[in-house]
């Protein structure tokens, strides 16, 4: 399948590790031209060689704090600036902490708010004139499997999770128009350092180890095994692609059936 996405322009963020950077790699092997930002500078400089070496395509990396209005100007400026276009936009950011309600202030959610809904609020304004301009784009919203069905003890990410997607289906409406369809993926026990966090934190609480805890995971897992970033890349370089013509407004979980709400 012709994904369309040659010499399309691609803005990632959160971009230098786990599923933002494995979206990078497979939106570059489908000759796209990547833009990936992150805080950390060396991580950006070692996934912009990682990306290269696999793909052969050159990537433009952006130091960008997406809880920074100004940084998430500057970023979708320098895309722009870098190909004269901005064609797909995922967005993308770590988890707030793991916790139960008593046990955060208000400096807490609002650091949760800013940084898993604000973000994304922000991050699609600035793309959307440039999308408007050229006829269309695509925006793929990475959330969680807890838009479906909350996970205990991450009340922060239920919360906020759930609020993007809300905006994704309230934007799909908006949106259809202008030829931009919008879209939200939810992991599910994917293989990132993420995953690993909350298994130790989770080890810690039960007084179990964490092998125990990834067994348990696992019962509840049709498919029996934790997925990979490539896996879950796949569904998203599609959602973003110009192959999809017709999917907007959904929230597609990977998570090897693990969820079993409707």
């Amino acid at each position: 399948m012709d994904l369309q996405l040659q010499n399309k322009t691609v803005v990632v963020t959160a971009g230098s590790k786990g599923l933002g950077k494995a979206s990078a790699i497979q939106f570059a092997r489908e000759g796209a031209n990547v833009v990936i930002a992150s805080r950390n500078g060396d991580h950006l400089a070692a996934a912009k060689a990682e990306i290269e070496r696999l793909t052969g395509r050159e990537a433009l990396t952006a130091v960008a704090d997406v809880n920074r209005k100004d940084d998430i100007a500057g970023l979708i400026r320098a895309a722009v600036e870098w190909t004269g276009r901005l064609d797909v936009l995922v967005t993308n950011a770590g988890g707030p902490p793991g916790g139960g309600f008593d046990q955060f202030d208000d400096d807490a959610w609002e650091a949760a708010f800013q940084q898993n809904l604000m973000s994304v609020v922000r991050l699609v304004r600035e793309s959307l004139p440039h999308m408007r301009k050229q006829g269309g784009g695509r925006i793929v919203n990475l959330t969680s499997v807890s838009v479906k069905q909350p996970i205990p003890d991450l009340i922060l990410s239920n919360v906020f999770r759930a609020g993007v997607y809300a905006l994704t289906k309230s934007l799909s409406a908006e949106l259809g128009k202008d030829a931009i369809l919008v879209n939200t993926v939810g992991p599910g026990r994917i293989e990132t350092d993420r995953i690993v966090e909350l298994d130790r934190r989770a080890a810690e609480q039960r007084g179990a180890s964490e092998e125990q805890i990834r067994m348990q995971h696992l019962q509840q897992i049709p498919l029996g095994r934790y997925g990979t970033p490539e896996e879950f890349a796949r569904t998203i370089v599609y959602l973003g692609s110009f192959a999809n013509t017709y999917v907007t407004g959904q929230a597609v979980l990977v998570d090897g059936g693990m969820v079993r709400a409707l």
